[in-house]
C-alpha cells in the first residue's frame, strides 16, 4: 500500500468518526430538555403560542425525520438560521461576526505556547541539572498546574491593579490606551491595503484604538492565560524528549565520528526531539473549543467561546449544532495534519508499507 492509498483511507476512516461526532450532536441539542419555542416566545407566551412555533419550526415532526434533515442539511453545508441570538441570520453569518476575534485569541496563544515553551525545553534539556534547568522546570509544572479560570480572574485582577503592583506602571495606558477586559479592535484587519499611505498609522493609530499594537496588547493577557497549560506541557515533554535523544545510540555514533556538536543539536536532536511534540503543537486547536469559552467570558472578548456559551444557555439550537459540526470537523482535520507532521519529521515514519 503506497502512502497515498494509506492517506485516503485515513480520510475514508474520518468520514464515520464525523458522522458520529455529528449524531451526538443532534442527540443532545434535539433530545435534551431545552425548549426552543419557549427559548423564542419567552416564558410568558401562551400554549397555543409554543405549540405554533414549533410547528414553524419542525419539531413535531418525528425524532428520525429531525435526524435525518439535521444530518443532510450538515454535510450539504446548509447550516439554517440563527433562531434566539440573531434570529432570521444565517449561522454562518452569525459565527462569521464571532470568529475573528476567537482565531486572534487562537494565534497568540499557539504563538506564545510554542515559541516559549519548546524553546526553553530544548534548553533545559541540553543543560541539565542546572540552575535553569530547574527554573524551567519548576515554571513547567506551576503553568501546567494553574487552571485557566484561575489565572484569568488573578491576571485581570493585577492588570487592573498594576499601578499598585508593579511601582507605577499602568497596563491600560502602556504603549496605547486600552481597556483590560474588552473584545480587540481588529479594525486593521478590514483597512483596505491601498488605504494605507502611512505604515504607522496602520500599526500604531487606525482610529486611535484599531491598530496592530492595541489589537495586540489587548488579546495578550488572554493568550498567555489560553496558552498557559499547553506552554508548561511543551516545556516538560520538550526537556524529556532532548535528554532522550542525547542518549540515543545514533547521537553517540555521530560524536564519534567527529562531528561538531552544532551539527549533532540540529540534524539529529532537534529534529527527533520534535517528534513527541507533535500532537502537543497540533493539539494547541482544541484550547479554541474548551478553555477559550472560559477565557473569553472572563476577558469579554466576546468570540466563539462566548458565542457557543449564549446559544447554549438561550437554546439557539441551530446555532449551537453548527458549531459543534465546525469544531468536529477542525478537531478531525487537525488529527489528519498531525499524521502528516508525524511522516515529514520522522523518517522512521512513512506511508509505505511491506
Amino acid at each position: 500500500m503506497s502512502r497515498w492509498q494509506y492517506f485516503a483511507r485515513r480520510l475514508l476512516l474520518s468520514i464515520p468518526v464525523v458522522v458520529f461526532g455529528t449524531t451526538v450532536t443532534f442527540l443532545i441539542i434535539f433530545a435534551g430538555p431545552i425548549d426552543p419555542a419557549a427559548a423564542i416566545l419567552g416564558q410568558s407566551a401562551s400554549a397555543a403560542e409554543l405549540q405554533n412555533v414549533r410547528e414553524q419550526l419542525g419539531l413535531t415532526e418525528p425524532l428520525w425525520e429531525q435526524y435525518i434533515d439535521f444530518m443532510t442539511d450538515m454535510f450539504l453545508f446548509q447550516l439554517g438560521e440563527s433562531w434566539v441570538i440573531n434570529s432570521g441570520t444565517p449561522a454562518t453569518e452569525v459565527i462569521w461576526n464571532y470568529a475573528p476575534r476567537t482565531i486572534w485569541l487562537g494565534f497568540w496563544s499557539v504563538l506564545i505556547a510554542v515559541f516559549v515553551g519548546v524553546p526553553l525545553g530544548f534548553y533545559a534539556g541540553l543543560n541539565p541539572n542546572t540552575g535553569m534547568d530547574y527554573l524551567a522546570s519548576l515554571g513547567g509544572i506551576v503553568w501546567r498546574a494553574m487552571p485557566n479560570f484561575w489565572l484569568a480572574v488573578i491576571l485581570v485582577s493585577v492588570l487592573s491593579q498594576s499601578q499598585r503592583f508593579f511601582f507605577g506602571f499602568q497596563w491600560a495606558t502602556w504603549l496605547v490606551e486600552t481597556n483590560i477586559v474588552t473584545p480587540p479592535n481588529l479594525a486593521f484587519l478590514q483597512y483596505p491595503v491601498e488605504a494605507i499611505t502611512d505604515p504607522v498609522d496602520w500599526w500604531w493609530s487606525i482610529d486611535d484604538d484599531g491598530s496592530f499594537v492595541a489589537a495586540t496588547k489587548q488579546i495578550l493577557p488572554a493568550a498567555l492565560v489560553l496558552g498557559s497549560a499547553s506552554m508548561g506541557n511543551e516545556m516538560r515533554i520538550g526537556r524529556t524528549a532532548v535528554l532522550e535523544t542525547i542518549n540515543s545510540d545514533y547521537v553517540e555514533t555521530a560524536k564519534a565520528k567527529g562531528l561538531a556538536g552544532r551539527t549533532i543539536v540540529w540534524k539529529h536532536v532537534f529534529r527527533n526531539a520534535l517528534i513527541p511534540l507533535v500532537p502537543i503543537i497540533t493539539g494547541e486547536a482544541f484550547l479554541l473549543l474548551g478553555g477559550s469559552v472560559v477565557v473569553e467570558l472572563v476577558f469579554a472578548i466576546n468570540g466563539l467561546g462566548y458565542l457557543f456559551f449564549q446559544a447554549a444557555v438561550q437554546g439557539d439550537l441551530p446555532l449551537v449544532g453548527t458549531l459543534m459540526y465546525l469544531f468536529i470537523l477542525l478537531l478531525v482535520g487537525v488529527n489528519i495534519l498531525q499524521d502528516l507532521l508525524y511522516t515529514l519529521i520522522d523518517p522512521r515514519v512513512g506511508y509505505e508499507t511491506e
